[in-house]
């Protein structure tokens, strides 16, 4: 079923709706909430969460891509209940190792957050990201935003893991400096 009409479900308030997002987008949802957990019972609980989260959106919302909007959801729920775990107890895992990778750049600082408005650094980092190659983009967004291991990128990509750590590094390098000539204090 095309994304119009499942969403076209949502707004009817027809429970047919989530049987057929789960039958289109349920292993997205699931491997973007397992990538940040690591555990299948989490991910499937913050998967039917997001079910849950789309159902009580739409309406009054309306996705125009709802791969994105529902990726979004899942991504938020899996890092809050990240967050809210590894406040109990400490461990490892991917998740942990892409926010340290991050977190010289983007942190959640409060004077990074006076200094410029959230959406000022949005539109900076989505120049910076569509000004990537094809292929840094693509090593990017999957370590950045699913959360995919170095491993699993670089058998992706054909590249052996070091050559795609070192090009991460790069762009986070590159990412910083793009960010400080554009007056982003880090």
């Amino acid at each position: 079923m095309d994304d119009e009409k499942i969403v076209k479900l949502y707004w009817d308030r027809n429970e047919q709706a989530i049987t057929e997002t789960s039958e289109k987008y349920g292993h997205y949802c699931t491997k973007i909430a397992y990538n940040i957990l690591s555990s299948n019972e989490d991910a499937q609980e913050c998967v039917n969460d997001t079910y849950m989260n789309a159902w009580n959106t739409m309406p009054p919302h309306k996705p125009s891509i709802l791969s994105t909007f529902l990726g979004k959801i899942v991504r938020n729920l899996s890092f809050n209940r990240y967050k809210h775990s590894r406040a109990q107890k400490r461990g490892g895992g991917e998740t942990a190792l892409v926010l340290d990778e991050l977190c010289d750049i983007v942190s959640d600082k409060e004077d990074v957050e006076s200094a410029v408005s959230r959406k000022e650094l949005v539109n900076a980092l989505n120049e910076f990201i569509g000004e990537m190659s094809k292929e840094k983009r693509y090593m990017f967004i999957r370590r950045y935003w699913y959360t995919d291991s170095v491993k699993d990128i670089a058998e992706k990509c054909g590249r052996s893991e070091n050559s795609v750590s070192v090009e991460l590094n790069r762009t986070r390098k590159k990412l910083c400096d793009y960010l400080k000539e554009r007056g982003f204090d880090l």
